[in-house]
């Protein structure tokens, strides 16, 4: 994946339904691109350098992992799915529906393809004033002012007024941030942190990735379990009790709301296999102790993979110490979550079968993972 992006656009129709029609693509980017954190008012205005119907107009924005360039091209799709063929159009038509990006961060993209920020933008109060409705301290990437400025110097009268209609958010329909902190469980290769930085990104929330790649023993454990097993276990107790103690400290939960790749239970759950009996029991008090101090989720989530899938999914990530996981192993770990949730009543658990699903690639397979979580 590549890093996560905000996304302002803007959207018109001049054509037909005016409401309908800009609430079919909101609907659209809903379910092929990314959930709307942020909808504008509608706001009327006169089409501009051509004859033609008064515009409805929005803007809107989203956060993505994709590239400009691939949303751009799934904003044409939507167009061309609703009526529209920019191939066939002049310069400056009717039109029953426009999407722009406007905004990517403080990109600045010049192409032959794409303009980021829109050549447009500053010259359009139709864009600037529901634009600075969502997103009132905006800068421009280039110029560095503040749109706030740009907006208050326009000079040319252009007719703009805000219309009393609702756009309906098919994000709030689906809205897991009812939960002020939800950690995300599975076994090796599941797609825990995959699904995490989703959730994250769709729902603009904090986001705490485990953060075993710095672990000095884990290569080691998988070259001589027996030895570094112990050692292995404490590291991580340790690395993710003060993440989580840091990272939870600092949080207001009635403004943020979080997602995480793990549960501190993992260190239970794996330590259990991993270690002597006498070993675990020293452990389990290590962690008892440890636990009554942290924040617990609201909600964990259990993605239940084949092990086929989990052998598939950890050849893909090419780690080198990964390479001897067997699936004898991947049973065990298995084994050991049903075990230890069963045990635990009190905990809110969601298992959710993704063993048939690929919800990085395909968006309505996150989509159902999110309905099964409401």
């Amino acid at each position: 994946m590549d890093f996560n992006k905000k996304y302002h656009i803007s959207i018109g129709s001049n054509i037909g339904d005016r409401l309908k029609n800009i609430q079919s693509s909101i609907d659209l980017i809903h379910s092929r691109i990314a959930s709307i954190l942020t909808l504008s008012s509608i706001y009327e205005t006169e089409s501009i350098g051509f004859e033609g119907h008064d515009f409805f107009n929005i803007c809107a924005t989203f956060n993505s992992f994709k590239s400009p360039y691939h949303i751009m091209n799934e904003l044409l799709e939507i167009e061309t799915l609703l009526g529209r063929y920019r191939s066939k159009e002049k310069k400056y038509v009717s039109r029953i529906i426009d999407i722009d990006i406007l905004l990517v961060d403080d990109m600045v993209i010049n192409s032959e393809e794409l303009k980021i920020p829109h050549l447009e933008i500053c010259n359009r109060k139709f864009v600037l004033e529901p634009l600075l409705e969502i997103d009132p301290n905006l800068i421009h990437p280039i110029s560095k002012i503040s749109f706030k400025e740009i907006f208050s110097s326009f000079k040319t009268n252009q007719k703009v007024q805000k219309k009393d209609l609702c756009l309906e958010n098919p994000a709030h329909l689906t809205n897991i941030t009812n939960y002020n902190y939800i950690a995300i469980e599975g076994n090796i290769g599941s797609g825990k942190t995959s699904l995490s930085k989703l959730i994250s990104s769709d729902f603009n929330t904090k986001l705490m990735l485990e953060r075993f790649i710095d672990n000095p023993f884990l290569a080691k454990f998988y070259e001589n379990p027996k030895d570094f097993a112990f050692k292995l276990e404490m590291s991580f107790l340790a690395d993710r009790y003060q993440q989580t103690s840091e990272d939870l400290s600092q949080l207001n939960f009635f403004s943020q709301n979080i997602m995480s790749d793990y549960d501190i239970h993992k260190s239970l759950i794996f330590s259990k296999i991993n270690l002597s009996s006498d070993e675990f029991n020293l452990y389990r008090k290590l962690f008892y102790s440890l636990y009554r101090s942290i924040v617990k989720p609201d909600l964990i989530i259990f993605l239940n993979q084949t092990i086929e899938n989990l052998k598939t999914n950890i050849k893909k990530r090419g780690r080198d110490y990964e390479s001897t996981i067997s699936a004898d192993y991947l049973k065990k770990i298995n084994q050991s979550y049903s075990e230890f949730f069963k045990s635990r009543p009190d905990l809110n658990v969601k298992f959710i079968d993704v063993s048939e699903m690929d919800f990085v690639k395909n968006r309505l397979d996150y989509l159902s993972i999110i309905n099964g979580i409401n």
